[in-house]
């Protein structure tokens, strides 16, 4: 009975479970709620947890970021066990990042689970799971698994089988034990690498090697279907140009949360998934390609690598690291633009191929770039093709861990012959090594050689110890033996058990070719040389072993009897071997296996007609003959071959796997073998076959692809054919042939390339073939003319067409009819029907008028091109009448205005306006101002295209329907030029400031027919014949280059002709930054009151507008204030208090700025005061009469500008100030602002006017006197 799990994830009473689709993938939403208020939202994850694969004992954190209104809450919980311990589990938030984090401190094995974040508001619930896997420190996968298990002996098999199989390299393998690494490596490996890695481990029999390997694959495969969908795009491990070495492959999980276990050889390595966590090792997920990523390589990291899921093992593959040297490194290279740069290095090792990098990106052979070896395989070298600015950059060598790099400078030609023209490619060629490299090679080469023999003698002569010693190992190689027979046993033993030949039989001959001989060059061993031996050299030394194989030797003529000799045959041989055409009954042509007989005159017992390898289906009857009389026969040590006179006959009814092998037929010393090969015909799978014959539809220009996926198989052929003709890969064809698929592109498809597409899958068993078509589509072609006029009338014009010849790969869906009027230039889409109509008539025709129509066919891709029809005309033209000559109400110099008065008749049309014509005095073309389409509206035209001075006359026609009228008569000549004005300034400027030294320019625009006089008057005299005046037409500009105090004034332009004068004033004002005033001083006549006095600045005679402005500080505050400005004196008087020093500063000021600052001395506590008398004070009185310190100034401020005038008034009693303006006191007048400040007497103007102008005069009376002092104003105009 099944027990039900506790839902413990509901919603509440009253709340709906509306599910909802995030866009984070991983992520479910409950929405509590039908409709959300608005502004209102249920909680979502913008970033959900990562899983993690961490080592015992480390921070373990899972992060999160959630999005809501109202504000989620954050839970978090696991499935197996509680949180609730701190020590173990902390959550935590971030207010600035918004991220919620739970972390784990010193993980455990025992907190590897499946954790939940919750995410929850009023409005729903969003939930997001993640896996934890904790490593533990040297431990293998599941051990608490697998020790548990283990108790059960029913569950032994499984705990066995989900350890890795390749031992870890502390356990010892038996001798003669093949490594697993060998089978692991193989399955994992493309059929061309099987006989490196034959050679490598040392095996031999590759019959026996390809039987095995294909059951393990079988069983792989079984073991992978559990947890695998499919697996594809396999990349063994290689290293990157950024330091890093990484396989790949793409996996489709049947679930995605199945556990990843990595394995380096047979020892689990801890390995983390986030990029962000730095770790030694990474696995980096992007949809269905895992790449595994092995950071800060070292020497250690050699070795085989394997990535499990769950307990299979899916991919292996081996990591190694060539323990070579760079005995010279690369040298930097400066090349000249269009020169070819040279890179050489040489290694300590030979190294086929080795890898380039230029500027961080893996270079190949190409156009660009060539990179050769040399023959012994030590140098290397990289040439950089046609250098340009480009190429400049690093370029480095990479040989496993090891690398060296250089710097390629690229220096620019600047031949001037070539300046403006493409410069020429170079034949010369910069860089190299600037060392003998052929030398050091070859010194390298000998020392490798050296070692090499050194190794060979070594185990030589332990194997001799060991044989001497009576140990005789079972893998060991076939002793020598004076018995022939006995050798040939022995040789056909070296066959079956894959082991290396030894030398055999009495003559050295004999010795020599029972001996495996490989190209490299070393010798196979003698009968004192064990098996053991020659594995050690081949691996030590790369050298690349074949298969010692018996054949006979049918030229051999002792005695009449065949020869065995031994030959060296390549795996590539066997893997052929399936390929060729069974004969049946007779010798196959090129099979691996001869036909052994004896000699022609010969009376003995031979085959006439002996066996040949086949190719059989499975499933199918198979046959083998030989023609002979008596025999014994067997296939692989069983008699299973029947006589039918003399002819002995192998029939097997239904050929299977297990019937495949070696077939021998042996009568008396005469023997002949054949292999039998069992395989099944070429097929699709019938999905794949439904999704291959379903259409393929292109637009013109695209990529048309065909994918046809097929099950492994040797010696398969597969062929692509259009149309009953083959398609090669070239041009626009590219063909992909791979192990389980093959895939066609056509590029740039064309209309021609529809047609029928096949695959053909054939191999030795038979051919299959699929069927797919292949349809370009395009817009259809222009429909077919000629166009025919069926009517055409004053106000209805029809028209027919015929189809599009080519409707471009899809039916006609549409057509379309476009019209242009005669004349104009816009065409205007008129009609748009369906597909069955092949007529348009058009209704909305003008008569008198012509029109050409475009017929257009439209299908699903596009619009066709038109067909275009002639010029089609309605009934006879009726033109308007002439309208009135037109009048001239207006001339300027480049305009004159017109008006004129409509025709009387318009042709029984409406009037669609007008079109103007011009003719210049003296010639007699009539020049159109506007085209027929473009009539004028209005009764009016302003034209522009005039010169001035010319003379014109004008004449306009009406535009109706049919077209343009009889012009009308000419108007009166008229002169295109200005009217006669008085002169009038544009916008001028009355008044600016220049720097002293600086160039015054003064630029004033007028206007005014016929131009006027220009005249320039500097305070209403002449200006100095050194003023540049520069005249031009409407503008003139009066220059000083450099100017001085005495330039200031007032400038008058003056501009006369014949319908008047004007004039206008600008006041020029040259300053400068103003000086410091003089030394301050201060005096205290008044208990609380300083008076500060301070000597002019040298600037002050000079300019009529330079001011004062004091700043003060006490000891209090410490800070500078402001307590009076714009003074036009050079005294002023400051309030103190008791108890605080005080600082003052004076400032000068005018119109350029102010001056630096002069400062006073300090007035401190003890410091100028007013000394306290200790005895009876004398009587002192401090009255006075008034009186004028600073005197009122003149002024000649224009009109508009402000006024200031200032003086300064001393006495006591304080005296009483009054203002007059030509006798009359204005103290009360609210147009003057007046105010007296401690002495300081000031009237303000806001904007002064004529009425200011005059005498002002200033009264200060007290009791002990009167004061007084007076100046004028002139306001200019």
């Amino acid at each position: 009975m099944w027990k039900k799990s506790k839902v413990s994830d509901q919603t509440a009473t009253g709340q709906v479970g509306i599910k909802k689709k995030s866009k984070v993938p991983g992520v479910m939403i409950t929405q509590f709620i039908e409709e959300l208020p608005e502004g209102k939202s249920h909680p979502d994850f913008i970033r959900k947890p990562i899983a993690l694969t961490i080592q015992e004992g480390k921070l373990a954190i899972f992060k999160a970021i959630v999005v809501g209104d109202p504000t989620p809450t954050v839970t978090w919980a696991r499935n197996n066990g509680d949180i609730s311990d701190p020590k173990k589990y902390q959550t935590k938030f971030d207010p600035n990042s918004r991220e919620h984090t739970i972390e784990m401190p010193n993980v455990s094995p025992e907190q590897a689970d499946t954790y939940k974040c919750f995410a929850t508001n009023e409005f729903g619930k969003a939930t997001v799971t993640v896996i934890l896997n904790v490593i533990e420190v040297g431990f293998k996968k599941n051990k608490a698994n697998q020790e548990s298990i283990a108790t059960d002996p029913k569950e032994l098999k499984a705990v066995l089988k989900r350890k890795s199989k390749v031992r870890p390299k502390t356990e010892v393998r038996k001798d003669g034990e093949i490594d697993p690494k060998f089978w692991e490596i193989l399955l994992s490996s493309d059929k061309k690498d099987y006989e490196r890695i034959c050679a490598e481990y040392g095996v031999t029999d590759f019959r026996w090697m390809l039987k095995k390997l294909n059951e393990m694959k079988k069983e792989r495969e079984q073991e992978q279907a559990e947890f695998i969908k499919s697996i594809s795009t396999l990349k063994h491990i290689d290293v990157n140009p950024d330091g890093t070495a990484s396989f790949e492959l793409d996996l489709n999980l049947l679930d995605p949360s199945s556990k990843i276990f990595i394995y380096k050889d047979g020892e689990m390595i801890p390995y983390s998934q986030d990029i962000d966590i730095e770790m030694k090792h990474n696995l980096n997920q992007v949809g269905k390609k895992y790449i595994f990523t092995i950071r800060d390589l070292v020497p250690d990291d050699a070795g085989l690598y394997q990535l499990d899921i769950e307990d299979v093992n899916v991919f292996s593959t081996e990591f190694k690291i060539p323990l070579v040297d760079f005995l010279v490194k690369l040298k930097d290279v400066k090349a000249m633009e269009r020169e070819d740069a040279i890179f050489e290095c040489v290694l300590s090792k030979p190294i086929s191929k080795i890898m380039w990098v230029g500027k961080s990106n893996r270079l190949k052979q190409g156009e660009k770039y060539d990179i050769t070896v040399s023959e012994d395989k030590l140098i290397h070298r990289l040439v950089v093709k046609d250098c340009m600015q480009v190429d400049k950059g690093i370029y480095a060598a990479v040989v496993g861990i090891k690398s060296c790099n250089a710097w390629l400078i690229v220096e620019a030609d600047n031949n001037l012959d070539s300046k403006g023209k493409k410069k020429p490619r170079k034949t010369t060629q910069a860089g190299g090594a600037g060392a003998d490299l052929a030398k050091i090679a070859a010194e390298q080469q000998v020392k490798l050689q050296k070692e090499r023999n050194e190794r060979i003698t070594a185990v030589k002569t332990a194997s001799a110890e060991k044989e001497a010693a009576g140990a005789v190992d079972s893998g060991a190689s076939a002793s020598s033996s004076a018995d022939s027979s006995s050798a040939e046993k022995e040789v056909a033993d070296v066959v079956d058990s894959g082991a290396s030949a030894s030398s055999t039989g009495d003559s050295s001959s004999a010795k020599k070719e029972a001996a495996g001989v490989v190209d490299s060059g070393a010798s196979a061993s003698s009968s004192t040389d064990s098996y053991s031996a020659e594995k050690e050299v081949r691996r030590n030394d790369s050298v690349d072993t074949g298969l010692v194989r018996s054949v006979p030797d049918t030229s051999g003529k002792d005695k009449g009897e065949g020869r065995r000799t031994t030959q060296v045959i390549s795996i590539r041989e066997i893997l052929s071997s399936a390929t060729k055409t069974p004969q049946f009954g007779g010798v196959t042509t090129g099979s691996d296996e001869g036909l052994l007989s004896g000699d022609s005159n010969d009376d003995r017992t031979h085959f006439t007609n002996g066996e040949s390898n086949v190719p059989i289906v499975r499933g199918e009857p198979a046959e083998l003959a030989g023609n002979l009389s008596t025999s014994k026969a067997n296939r692989d040590g069983e008699k299973l071959y029947s006589k039918v006179g003399d002819k002995q006959e192998l029939v097997i009814q239904s050929f299977k796997d297990s019937s495949s092998g070696q077939n021998r037929a042996e009568v008396i010393e005469c023997k002949t073998d054949a292999m039998e090969t069992a395989g099944d015909l070429p097929k699709f799978d019938p999905d794949d076959l439904h999704k291959f014959s379903k259409n393929v539809v292109v637009k013109v220009g695209q990529t048309a692809s065909f994918k046809m996926p097929f099950p492994p198989q040797d010696s398969s052929e597969i062929n692509w054919f259009k149309d009953g003709t083959e398609l090669f890969d070239g041009g626009r064809i590219k063909v992909v042939k791979e192990l389980n698929q093959s895939r066609l592109q056509i590029k740039e498809c064309l209309r021609s390339d529809s047609g029928e597409i096949k695959i053909q899958l054939k191999n030795p068993f038979g051919t299959v073939e699929a069927f797919s078509r292949l349809i370009v589509v395009d817009k259809p072609g222009p429909p077919q003319g000629p166009v025919e006029v069926i009517d055409s009338s004053s106000s209805v014009i029809e028209i027919k067409w015929n189809p599009p010849s080519d409707t471009g790969g899809s039916e006609v869906t549409n057509y379309l009819v476009e019209r242009q009027q005669v004349g104009q230039s816009v065409w205007k889409k008129v009609w748009d029907s369906s597909a069955d109509r092949l007529s348009f008539r058009d209704r909305n025709v003008s008569h008198g008028k012509k029109y050409i129509y475009r017929i257009y066919a439209g299908n699903s891709e596009g619009t066709s091109d038109p067909l275009e029809t002639e010029s089609i005309m309605t009934e006879t033209l009726i033109f308007p009448g002439q309208p009135a000559p037109p009048e001239v109400v207006g001339m300027f110099k480049n305009c004159i205005n017109l008006t004129w008065a409509p025709p009387e008749k318009d042709g029984g049309t409406k009037i669609l306006g007008y079109q103007l014509e011009k003719r210049k005095k003296d010639t007699n073309q009539w020049v159109t101002l506007n085209q027929v389409n473009d009539p004028i509206q209005a009764l009016k035209y302003a034209v522009k295209d005039v010169s001035e001075g010319s003379e014109y006359e004008f004449r306009v026609s009406a535009i109706n329907m049919s077209g343009a009228g009889e012009p009308s008569a000419p108007s009166v000549m008229v002169c295109a030029k200005n009217p006669n004005t008085r002169p009038r300034f544009k916008d001028p400027i009355d008044f600016m400031v220049v720097r002293a030294g600086n160039s015054i320019r003064i630029k004033v625009d007028y206007e005014g027919s016929p131009q006027p006089d220009i005249t320039w008057l500097k305070n209403d005299e002449s200006v100095s014949p050194w003023v540049n005046i520069i005249n031009v037409e409407d503008a003139s500009t009066l220059v000083i280059p450099s100017s001085k105090y005495s330039d200031s004034g007032v400038y008058t332009i003056m501009a006369k002709n014949s319908s008047g004068q004007s004039s206008f004033d600008i006041e020029v004002r040259v300053a400068d930054e103003p000086k410091p005033p003089g030394p301050v001083e201060l005096e205290q006549v008044v208990y609380g009151k300083v008076i500060i006095t301070w000597a002019p600045s040298p600037e002050q005679e000079k300019d009529d507008r330079l001011h004062y402005l004091v700043e003060e500080r006490d000891s209090n505050t410490r800070v500078w204030r402001t307590i009076a400005n714009r003074l036009f004196c050079n005294t002023y008087t400051a309030s103190v208090h008791s108890g605080r020093e005080y600082h003052f500063r004076v400032y000068a000021k005018n119109d350029m700025g102010f001056s630096d600052p002069s400062k006073s001395p300090t007035w401190g506590i003890n410091e100028l005061r007013v000394p306290l008398v200790t005895s009876l004070p004398a009587t002192i009185t401090l009255e006075r009469p008034p009186s004028i310190l600073v005197p009122l100034k003149v002024h000649s401020p224009p009109q508009g500008y402000q006024l200031y005038m200032t003086c300064a008034v001393r006495g006591f009693p304080t005296p009483h100030v009054t203002w007059y303006l030509n006798g009359n006191c204005i103290n009360t007048n609210n147009t003057y602002y007046i105010t007296n400040t401690y002495g300081v007497c000031s009237m303000y103007i806001i904007r002064v006017g004529p009425e200011h102008s005059g005498e002002y005069r200033v009264v200060a009376v007290n009791s002990f006197g009167r004061a007084e002092c007076s100046t004028k104003l002139r306001v200019k105009d």
